[in-house]
């Protein structure tokens, strides 16, 4: 009895330290969209059921044996950005590809720190990621998109995958891995799973962790490569449980994730004498420490790619192939201010505010108040640079004021000539 209540007590401290580092809400993020969409759940089940038999019966599978085979992966990058240094360079997106191949291919220096009672069931996963250069449309791309956004932090609610929400539209999931690099509130990165909403399909990655990131323990790029991980259908070691299933079989079961970078064999869920494989992919140890996907994995992540497997479309994805149009987009322009701007001040017949930094203002209601905090005039912003009549005030000084749904307002002092 007193061993299960320490074990309990181990597994509570564990999900609170999980759910406090928040480095990766994968699992979080899994557990809503099957509360919301139970359609989902079961399109999960139908996934795991065609995996559990492909690597069952790897020899059953005549119509396409991808054995050998190295997957090319198209990639779309999604750079969102609100402040110049988040539009992260052309360097730091080839960096991160480079990243995610050399681990998935096992060709990362590193490889040599895999302690050696795992070394053994070290894979090269034989996947590699390549940035598209035609789009959906065939047109020529470097398969690297910059968007300006007035949103300066997201959240693990998928608002970054579309345009309507400031964020960007994923390109068609089932020929190109769409990745989105944003600045996120208290969250590293996430992924959605095989079989989920095509529209919201992806990967997930804040800008400070992307390519060479800025956060210690997470600045080699490795985030992406747990998260692209999480996409191709890996789940985190302990199986989002005390001493859970992975569902994978050569990854031992250990009690939860590994903070930091272990220099000792750490056991639990008797698992010795050689412990928890805390140097893999799928664990939450500093990038220094992850090193290995195992053959196990490397199974479950082809598995996808099969005749009738829900990644195999990706193997006709065009993205890869020359162009058929060439043409040169036009660069969109960032606003040259990040904050409203009320000019000129002071006025005789208008003032201009300019709301062209964030347009979800359009539509919103601004009142002009006096200074006893009277409504003297209201009106409707439909345009990012707003006229204001002033004809019908009386000389003084006034007070422009608006809120939106998220909280943010407008407040702004000018003097009526």
């Amino acid at each position: 009895m007193k061993t299960k209540v320490i074990g309990l007590v181990m597994a509570i401290m564990g999900w609170a330290g999980l759910y406090g580092q928040k480095n990766c809400s994968t699992s979080s993020y899994r557990d809503r969209v099957s509360q919301n969409d139970p359609s989902v759940a079961a399109a999960w089940n139908s996934i795991e059921s065609f995996t559990n038999n492909y690597i069952n019966n790897q020899a059953g599978i005549a119509a396409r044996d991808l054995r050998g085979t190295v997957i090319k992966i198209p990639v779309v990058i999604h750079i969102l950005y609100h402040f110049p240094e988040e539009n992260i360079s052309d360097a730091q997106v080839i960096k991160q590809l480079d990243v995610l191949n050399k681990a998935f291919r096992r060709r990362n220096a590193d490889t040599i720190l895999t302690p050696p009672v795992f070394a053994a069931l070290a894979a090269d996963c034989e996947i590699e990621f390549e940035l598209a250069v035609s789009d959906p449309r065939r047109r020529n791309t470097s398969g690297i998109i910059r968007k300006y956004t007035p949103v300066k932090e997201w959240q693990d609610n998928d608002e970054m995958k579309f345009s309507a929400t400031m964020g960007d539209d994923a390109w068609d999931t089932k020929s190109y891995l769409n990745i989105w690099v944003c600045k996120m509130q208290r969250v590293a990165g996430y992924s959605s799973l095989p079989g989920a909403d095509p529209l919201k399909d992806g990967v997930v990655l804040a800008t400070n962790v992307f390519g060479s990131g800025r956060v210690t323990g997470l600045d080699m790029g490795k985030t992406a490569v747990h998260e692209v991980g999480h996409w191709l259908n890996l789940h985190h070691l302990w199986g989002d449980e005390y001493c859970g299933d992975d569902k994978v079989n050569d990854t031992p079961k250990q009690g939860g994730y590994t903070a930091g970078c272990p220099n000792t064999t750490q056991i639990s869920c008797n698992n010795g004498p050689y412990g928890n494989m805390y140097m893999n992919y799928m664990d939450f140890t500093s990038d220094a420490c992850m090193n290995m996907f195992t053959q196990g994995q490397k199974l479950r992540m082809r598995a996808l790619f099969e005749t009738g497997g829900p990644r195999s479309l990706l193997l006709n994805s065009t993205g890869l192939q020359a162009p058929l149009v060439f043409e040169t987009p036009l660069p969109e322009d960032p606003p040259r201010w990040l904050y409203p701007q009320v000019y000129p001040n002071p006025a005789r017949d208008e003032i201009i505010l300019d709301i062209a930094y964030d347009i979800r203002w359009i539509g919103k209601t601004i009142n002009v108040l006096n200074l006893q905090g009277q409504v003297v005039l209201q009106l409707t912003l439909s345009s990012k640079i707003q006229s204001i009549p002033l004809r019908s005030l009386s000389p003084g000084l006034y007070i422009l004021r608006a809120r939106k749904e998220d909280g943010e307002i407008i407040q702004q002092k000018f003097v009526k000539l």
